[in-house]
């Protein structure tokens, strides 16, 4: 479908660029929590920062189970009758002793709506925050170990040092989580790339890492002799930023990446090794849980009287096999596998390379998916399919998109056998490097037709008397050409829902949320599911229920718009003082003939003193990327007979939906018509009129 980039690029610019383009009233964007972590059993105060005001905030949620938040009120002057601007809110946070570590998404409600995302850090160890002035050795901030050192780099050169006291053999692991903390920030352009450093007191460079996970360093060292040290951290060009939080998590011992194998059946006993630094030979043994299911979890593994660290791990339906002990490092020693079934591995030297032999028949499809960097693996894999002899390439892959993310893992979603026969699975390192822990598991699965779905946003921000749409979007595989139904769960008791379907010849749908004009600020947790049926590999027809992951919209560098998977997508109900208190149309159903065209009339209702400029739309676009279009194929806006831009005062437009002459039939389809206020570049407030029912009837028969 083609629109005109006469009418879509002025009017993005003159959003940008005009003065008044910002709206009165939005929701904050979080930018950083200051310490960034909490310690299990305690009660910690935190500062969270955001771009835009945190007044009147209502709640702050946080994900997973066992931490609790709770609002310290601002200090206002009750004389001032000016809003306040208010960047900054004090949050304490209260950890029961048995919550899971690793890091959790924050949220704060105020009457403007939901907060983008921002990231907490649970640790095990009593947390220590960056104090003063410890760029230099002589002003390195004293620390006790063990420790959960919390600071930023807040500006350039900044380069951040703590002083602490090692015995001898003792066995330490610093691990940063910095860059890691930042993908799920709206609007943080720039990221850092941290390197540490461990000195002698005198500073001799004693070790360093740099980009062990992703682009945040892990450090492991065993202390010849006892005495004070220097830890050092900056940023590895030497650049910082206001909201450049991290926390350095010491660990005394065994520190684990992933284990061997990486993947465990659900609901079966399991024996893993764990592979990391000072890690203990011996395997550990779990009982994996049944209500695992299938994919990667975040998992603490018993040890000793203890857990260990947080580490990924995935849980199959299907049984793991072992690569064996024999070599599988060429052709002709290649392992047999079964199919459907799941291979663990690992590159155990430089230069080693996997070959794993199974058996199809001409015209069976075969689904191949690496797990490795999404279970902190070294390995960055590469797959091929070769004939029997290794000597002909028949399929290859090694990076892939997962839910809009480009992800170091190898898929080959569909590869159909040529003939019956023997064929070979290949598996290495992209730069044939190797080592314990490069591990790796293949799942091995029959190519049936099926799709993903994912939200657009991480929440969906709704003002009372009007409505607000979420769009969900279809990714199809695997020949799968079918409609897909939807369906929406936790939605609070007074909010209606209108729930769009994805047509079987596009990739987006809608669900809308509508709030009566007396509803009060709320917020639920909503989850949102697809159906369809699909053929399977044995030719049967069943039905296939599917999970849409929520993704927080991110500011790009250069203006662009992205999208980062979280955990939760929630609804959020407004105060009813927001900058459009209702979008209304002379007509909800639209009844179409190929050729034909008609003319909506769209009115909003401004809030008192709100002379801002607002558009109308029924495609959500940035630029020239459409990020929500469920008009059926055939149906365009005429820029050309349509009013979208309402400047300053304006409370009228009108919208010209055209058919092609080549549109086919299709009944009922929910349009969307928005109105939308620019925030910044890249985000809108966004407000909508009750669905439009959108008809393609026949054409006429000369």
């Amino acid at each position: 479908m083609k629109h005109a980039w006469s009418f879509f690029v002025p009017v993005a610019l003159l959003l940008a660029l005009a003065p008044n383009a910002k709206a009165d009233t939005f929701y904050p964007m979080l930018m950083g929590i200051d310490p960034v972590a909490v310690q299990v059993g305690r009660t910690s105060q935190c500062r969270i920062h955001s771009r835009y005001t945190m007044h009147d905030a209502v709640q702050v949620v946080v994900s997973g189970r066992g931490v609790k938040a709770e609002l310290v009120p601002h200090k206002l002057d009750p004389k001032s009758k000016k809003k306040p601007n208010i960047p900054w809110l004090d949050v304490k946070f209260t950890v029961a002793p048995d919550a899971p570590l690793g890091v959790r998404e924050v949220r704060v409600l105020t009457p403007r709506g939901l907060s983008t995302v921002g990231q907490l850090v649970v640790v095990r160890q009593p947390v220590v925050a960056e104090k003063g002035n410890n760029n230099t050795l002589a002003q390195a901030q004293q620390v006790t170990l063990p420790a959960a050192i919390c600071g930023r780099l807040e500006r350039g050169e900044d380069v951040d040092m703590f002083r602490f006291h090692a015995k001898a053999g003792q066995q330490l692991v610093f691990h940063v989580r910095c860059q890691r903390l930042q993908d799920k920030v709206h609007d943080l352009q720039q990221h850092a790339d941290p390197i540490l450093t461990l000195r002698t007191a005198k500073g001799q460079t004693l070790a360093t890492s740099d980009n062990v996970l992703l682009a945040d360093p892990v450090l492991a060292y065993t202390f010849r002799q006892e005495g004070d040290y220097v830890l050092e951290l900056r940023d590895v060009r030497y650049q910082g930023r206001g909201y450049w939080y991290y926390v350095i998590e010491v660990w005394q011992g065994p520190f684990a990446f992933t284990t061997y194998p990486p993947a465990v059946q659900q609901g079966a006993k399991a024996s893993l090794q764990l592979v990391g630094p000072h890690a203990p030979e011996e395997p550990l043994a779990w009982n994996v849980p049944q209500e695992l299911a299938p994919g990667v979890h975040q998992v603490q593994l018993p040890q000793g009287q203890g857990t260990t660290n947080p580490l990924p791990l995935y849980v199959s339906s299907r049984p793991v096999q072992l690569e064996a002990g024999q070599p599988n490092e060429a052709p002709e020693q290649a392992q047999q596998i079964s199919v459907p079934g799941g291979i663990s591995g690992r590159m155990n030297q430089p230069g080693d390379v996997d070959y794993f032999r199974f058996q199809a028949k001409k015209g069976q499809a075969f689904r191949f998916e690496v797990f490795a960097r999404r279970l902190q693996s070294a390995l960055d894999p590469h797959i091929r399919i070769l004939n029997a002899d290794g000597k002909r390439q028949l399929a290859l892959n090694d990076d892939f998109r997962h839910y809009g993310v480009l992800i170091g893992d190898s898929l080959i979603d569909r590869w159909v056998a040529p003939a019956d026969g023997t064929y070979l699975l290949e598996v290495r390192d992209v730069h044939l490097r190797g080592g314990p822990e490069f591990v790796y598991h293949v799942d091995v699965a029959p190519a049936e037709p099926y799709f993903v779905l994912s939200m657009d946003t991480a929440k969906t921000i709704l003002a009372p008397g009007t409505c607000a749409p979420l769009f969900v979007r279809a990714e199809r595989r695997n020949g799968f050409q079918g409609e897909v139904e939807l369906e929406v769960e936790g939605v609070p008791p007074g909010i209606k829902t209108h729930i769009g379907r994805i047509l079987a010849d596009r990739i987006d749908g809608v669900i809308f949320f509508e709030a009566p004009k007396d509803a009060k600020v709320q917020l639920a947790r909503i989850r949102v599911f697809g159906k369809a049926k699909v053929k399977g590999a044995d030719g049967k027809e069943h039905l296939l229920r599917v999970e849409a992951v929520p993704r927080q919209e991110t500011y790009m560098p250069g203006g662009g718009r992205g999208h980062w998977p979280v955990e939760e997508h929630y609804l959020s109900v407004t105060s009813p003082q927001m900058d459009i208190q209702a979008v209304e149309l002379n007509t909800y159903d639209v009844k179409l003939r190929p050729g034909e065209s008609k003319r909506i009339e769209v009115t909003i209702k401004r809030a008192k003193d709100f002379k801002k400029n607002v558009t109308l739309a029924v495609v959500f676009f940035h630029l020239s990327s459409r990020y929500g279009d469920v008009l059926p194929r055939g149906v365009t806006l005429d820029g050309g007979k349509s009013k979208t831009l309402l400047k300053a005062t304006e409370d009228k437009g009108w919208i010209t939906l055209k058919a092609a002459p080549s549109a086919k039939p299709v009944q009922g389809v929910l349009v969307p018509v928005m109105a939308h206020v620019s925030i910044n570049f890249v985000m809108k407030s966004t407000y909508a009129a009750r669905p439009l029912r959108l008809t393609i009837l026949p054409a006429e028969k000369k």
